[in-house]
C-alpha cells in the first residue's frame, strides 16, 4: 500500500510542474497577444487617421506599396528590435555579401559583381 501512495505522490509532484509550466506558458502568450492586439489596434487607428486626413486635404488616399517595399516593412513589424541592412537581406532570401548590404553591386552579364 505505501509503494502505491508514494507512486501517486511522485505523480502529484510531476503534474504539479506540469501545471506550473503550462501557467507559465500561457502568462507569457497571453503578454504577447496583448501586445499584438495593441499594435493592431494603432496600425488601425494610423491608417484611420491618414484617411481621416486625405479625405479632409481633398488627396486621394495613399497608394499601396509595391510587394518589395511591403516585404521590407514586414521585415520590420517582425523584428523584435532594430534591423540593419544585413538582417533585412536575411529575412528577404536575398543574398548576405557586401556588394547586397552596402548597395554597390553590379550586373556585368548577368552576374552581379
Amino acid at each position: 500500500m505505501r509503494e502505491l501512495l508514494d507512486k501517486i505522490e511522485t505523480r502529484q509532484h510531476l503534474v504539479r510542474e506540469t501545471a506550473e509550466r503550462l501557467r507559465e506558458q500561457i502568462t507569457l502568450l497571453t503578454e504577447q497577444l496583448a501586445a499584438a492586439e495593441g499594435t493592431l489596434k494603432r496600425l488601425e487607428t494610423t491608417r484611420e487617421t491618414i484617411l481621416e486626413l486625405a479625405a479632409k486635404d481633398g488627396t486621394s488616399p495613399p497608394e499601396s506599396l509595391p510587394p518589395g517595399y511591403r516585404e521590407i516593412l514586414a521585415a520590420f513589424e517582425k523584428a523584435d528590435g532594430a534591423l540593419h541592412a544585413k538582417d533585412v537581406c536575411q529575412a528577404l532570401g536575398t543574398g548576405t555579401e557586401p556588394c547586397h548590404v552596402e548597395g554597390r553591386c553590379h550586373v556585368d552579364a548577368g552576374v552581379i559583381v
